[in-house]
C-alpha cells in the first residue's frame, strides 16, 4: 500500500445524481484526496464556508441554484476557490459562458475518472496547491506600473489591488515573465492550461479579454494583440501600432 501525503487538499464534491457522487467520492479518496460532497447549490455554499475546501467538482444542472450562479455568488463574495464545472452541456458557448462565470475548468458527461483526476491535477498545479516554493528572485515581477506578487498571489496597477482568478493570475504571470515577447496561442495554452481545450483556442481570447478589463482598466494599455500571432505584454508603441 502506497502512504499518502498528510496534506492531500480537501475537495468537495457538488452533485445530485447519487451514483456520480459516489463514483466521484470513491475515486478521489482512493487518490487520497479528503472529500466532502453536497447535492444542491445552497448546500454547497454553506458547505464552502464551513469547510474551505481547496477545489470544488462542481455539477452545472443542480435542483435549486444551477452551478454557475454558485460560482458567481463565490466569486462576488470574494472567494477565489478553483472550481471544475461536470456537466453534459458540451457545446463551446456553454464551456465560455461556464468560465466566463469564474469557473477554472470544464469536463463533460459522461467523463472518465482518469479525465476529472487529470484535471484536477492541472488546476491544483497553476493555482499553487502543487507548485514548489517560488526562486525568491522571481517572487516579485514588474512591467511599468504593474506588479505580481507570486508569493502573495496579488496584483496591483498603478498601486491599486487587481482582483484575479487564479486562471488569470496564471495568465498574467506568464505574459510578465515573457514581457515584449509575442507568445503564440499554442504556447499560452500549453503553459496555461496544460492541454488544447479541443484545439479551440477562442479561451484564450476569452480570457484576454477578462484581463483588459481589470489591467487594461488604467492607462496606457499593456496586453497587445499582434494579429495572426498571439499576444504580447508591452507598453504600446509611441507611432502606429495599435491593438
Amino acid at each position: 500500500m502506497i502512504d499518502q501525503p498528510a496534506d492531500r487538499p480537501r475537495l468537495l464534491v457538488v452533485e445530485d445524481e447519487p451514483s456520480i457522487c459516489a463514483l466521484l467520492e470513491s475515486t478521489l479518496r482512493l487518490t487520497g484526496y479528503e472529500v466532502g460532497s453536497a447535492g444542491t447549490g445552497r448546500a454547497a455554499l454553506a458547505e464552502i464556508e464551513r469547510s474551505n475546501p481547496q477545489l470544488v467538482l462542481l455539477d452545472v444542472m443542480l435542483p435549486d441554484l444551477d452551478g454557475f450562479e454558485v460560482t458567481r455568488r463565490l466569486r462576488v463574495a470574494g472567494n477565489d476557490i478553483p472550481v471544475l464545472f461536470l456537466t453534459a452541456r458540451t457545446g463551446l458557448d456553454d464551456r465560455i459562458a461556464g468560465l466566463g462565470a469564474g469557473g477554472d475548468d470544464y469536463v463533460s458527461k459522461p467523463f472518465s475518472p482518469e479525465e476529472v483526476l487529470l484535471r484536477i491535477e492541472a488546476i491544483l498545479r497553476r493555482t499553487g496547491a502543487r507548485a514548489t516554493a517560488p526562486e525568491p528572485e522571481h517572487t516579485v515581477r514588474r512591467y511599468a506600473d504593474l506588479e505580481l506578487d507570486a508569493d502573495a498571489h496579488e496584483v496591483h496597477r498603478a498601486g491599486q489591488y487587481v482582483r484575479l482568478s487564479p486562471t488569470e493570475f496564471k495568465l498574467l504571470a506568464y505574459l510578465m515573465a515573457n514581457a515584449g515577447r509575442v507568445l503564440t496561442k499554442a504556447q499560452i495554452l500549453d503553459h496555461v492550461w496544460n492541454y488544447d481545450f479541443a484545439g479551440d483556442s477562442r479561451i484564450i481570447d476569452t480570457y484576454i479579454r477578462y484581463l483588459r478589463k481589470k489591467i487594461d482598466s488604467f492607462h496606457p494599455p499593456l496586453i497587445h494583440t499582434v494579429r495572426g500571432v498571439g499576444y504580447c505584454l508591452r507598453l504600446p508603441r509611441k507611432a502606429g501600432g495599435g491593438q
